[in-house]
């Protein structure tokens, strides 16, 4: 169902026991982000924080399972909507049948293009309070990690449009607030908003930028979208509503806004500024990005709704909000990227632990040799599968989303110096792992079940049919080496964690590697994992997030023996020679944010405690700030 603002769909978390409502003060600055953390990673509800400091109640949370994620997408189930995308991609690309089954579609795609959006005169919701002397600070704007550095709008819809084509792009950037009419615009160099901004360079003259907050929820999935450039996301949201978007033209710029949204900002940027420092933000990743140059934001103008509510968002450790939205994007765009480029694809699906980025798991249809190599090519260069740092491609049954069937697939069927293809390329911005900025290493990973014509007589090594366990302490004598775990995928094969702190000693891990290539009969693991000492080896999930978030796959892998690989998961800063780049701190609230959420944990409403997660994640920060200092 379409909803026509924020506060009506409000209306419908609260029918549905979605909704916590906070009546008691909760301060913007790092307080709601570390109440919002607790409940978010708990599993919790939406939260609205009606008292602020602020008219504007705030709400968070509001994707944060598949439920209301589901509410949010107007469904009751998100794969029956994707069905229906694909039915329609069947449709516009003629593969629906015969010619009689396409003529049969025609009231369908008829029915679609009433999807379409659509300008309109009316002032629009948007428009019921105008502030013709903008003040970004009358808005709940969080701070929500102690190093950011300063409040942030983490939830706006920024919308842009080419100078030349008039193409118009609705994308996900975050904004900094500077002052009552100045904002940091964080469009990363491969967006369409920063390709706008290059254009409008050339031009000499202001670029218009209208940013919107709010209205129908769907607005919000479909700016973090992964769209083809040039398609305007609100084809997908009238798509996704069954109801096509009214937009309204802006008052002091030529852009169009949903009619809709609760809070309009409109203004412009100038090119010919020079860029201005924004950041550090505790990010996605779980690390902070860094400061960097970003384009000035000028405000002309903000208008809102006279029931407008600001929503937002945080980002961290995950799981967050944004895990909830990824989930959308693989049940959604799994068919458009069957047809597109890869229709042997049955699934795919990207791990919490990869932030998205670093890890894709791809299930394929296999019917000749080579077809998983074939997929990781096609794929590497594919949209935004292009930041993918490692992916892996299986085939057969198995279940992507059952960890332990997925580790046991993947030994069963790989010889890493076979079925590894590594290579260089385009990185996302956030990445800090690489040597070098948005620009770094990848891995391939061919887990599918191998053909005649692909083995050569060459099988997974594994290890006998009953391992012996043998003590790595014994064999790798080293004093860096501060503890390790064992895990058995099934019973011929092993993982082996090891905990090391390579500040004790530069180039630990080349020791590490000789060690093991020296032992390699004596210590038979498929792979070998080293992260560093500070990390729990007993929390898998937090042991896959710093492998995947610190290693680069070219420089940091290493072949111990025929069927065994190493992967350094440990911090760099250390290495001999040192690391070209800041080495970002990991996200944790600070102890006095802890403290004083602690004591007003009480009069938040909630039914019982939920202590900090920060307090299990804090032994992983390093001496610094945002970033590590040695």
């Amino acid at each position: 169902m379409p909803y026509s603002g924020l506060a009506d769909f409000i209306t419908q978390l609260e029918k549905a026991g979605e909704l916590h409502r906070i009546s008691s003060f909760a301060d913007p600055v790092l307080e709601i982000a570390e109440i919002t953390d607790r409940i978010v990673k708990n599993g919790g509800k939406a939260l609205l924080f009606e008292n602020n400091g602020t008219r504007f109640p705030l709400l968070i949370n509001a994707y944060g399972s598949e439920r209301r994620l589901s509410m949010a997408l107007g469904t009751d189930d998100i794969s029956a909507t994707a069905g229906e995308l694909e039915k329609l991609f069947n449709m516009l690309t003629g593969s629906a049948g015969s010619v009689s089954d396409r003529i049969r579609s025609l009231p369908e795609l008829i029915r679609v293009a009433g999807y379409l959006p659509v300008h309109t005169r009316g002032r629009g919701r948007c428009r019921q309070v105008i502030h013709r002397k903008p003040d970004l600070t009358m808005f709940p704007v969080l701070k929500c990690w102690p190093h950011d550095g300063g409040r942030f709008i983490t939830l706006p819809v920024v919308h842009t449009r080419h100078p030349v084509t008039g193409k118009t792009n609705a994308g996900m950037y975050r904004m900094q607030v500077f002052g009552p009419d100045t904002a940091g615009l964080h469009w990363h160099r491969h967006k369409t908003g920063a390709n706008h901004y290059e254009e409008w360079k050339k031009t000499g003259k202001k670029m218009p930028v209208s940013v919107s907050l709010g209205g129908d929820p769907v607005y919000t999935y479909c700016a973090t979208a992964p769209l083809p450039e040039n398609i305007n996301e609100y084809i997908l949201a009238g798509f996704l509503r069954k109801k096509r978007v009214k937009l309204v033209k802006c008052l002091t710029n030529d852009l169009y806004v949903p009619a809709d949204a609760d809070i309009v900002i409109e203004g412009y940027v100038d090119p010919s500024e020079p860029p201005v420092m924004e950041g550090p933000f505790g990010d996605h990743t779980g690390f902070y990005s860094l400061a960097d140059l970003y384009p000035l934001f000028h405000v002309t103008c903000i208008t809102h709704a006279a029931d407008a509510v600001y929503p937002a968002t945080i980002v961290g450790i995950p799981p967050h909000e944004d895990t909830w939205l990824a989930l959308a994007t693989e049940k959604i765009f799994l068919a458009p990227l069957k047809l597109a480029i890869q229709p042997e694809i049955i699934d795919f699906h990207m791990p919490v632990a990869g932030v998205a980025h670093n890890l894709v798991i791809v299930k394929i249809k296999k019917s000749f040799p080579g077809q998983g190599m074939k997929v990781i090519s096609s794929l590497s260069g594919a949209g935004q599968m292009m930041f993918t740092k490692y992916m892996v491609v299986v085939s057969g049954d198995v279940d992507i989303r059952n960890y332990r069937e997925l580790a046991a697939h993947i030994a069963e069927n790989t010889v890493p110096e076979r079925d590894f293809v590594f290579s260089t390329g385009p990185m996302d911005v956030l990445d800090h792992s690489s040597d070098r900025f948005s620009f770094g290493g990848k891995a391939g990973v061919d887990a599918t079940e191998k053909l005649p014509e692909e083995t050569g007589g060459i099988r997974p090594a594994g290890v006998s049919s009953d391992p012996p366990d043998i003590d790595p302490a014994g064999i790798l004598n080293v004093p860096f080496i501060k503890g390790y775990r064992e895990y058995r995928i099934n019973g011929r094969n092993k993982i082996l964690l090891l905990g090391a702190n390579p500040s004790d000693d530069s180039g630990s891990v080349d020791r590490i590697c000789r060690l093991l290539k020296e032992n390699s009969g004596l210590l038979s693991c498929c792979l070998v994992l080293v992260l560093d000492h500070t990390v729990d080896l007993e929390d898998l999930n937090i042991v896959a997030w710093q492998l995947l978030g610190n290693s680069d796959p070219v420089r940091d892998h290493c072949f111990i023996s025929p069927g065994s690989v190493l992967i350094d998961g440990t911090i760099k800063v250390y290495r001999k020679g040192g690391f070209p780049r800041p080495w970002p701190n990991v996200v944790c609230a600070s102890r006095e944010t802890i403290e004083s959420v602690d004591k007003k944990w009480d009069s938040l409403g909630f039914d019982r405690s939920v202590p900090s997660f920060s307090l299990s994640y804090s032994g992983l920060l390093r001496d610094g700030g945002d970033t590590v200092s040695i």
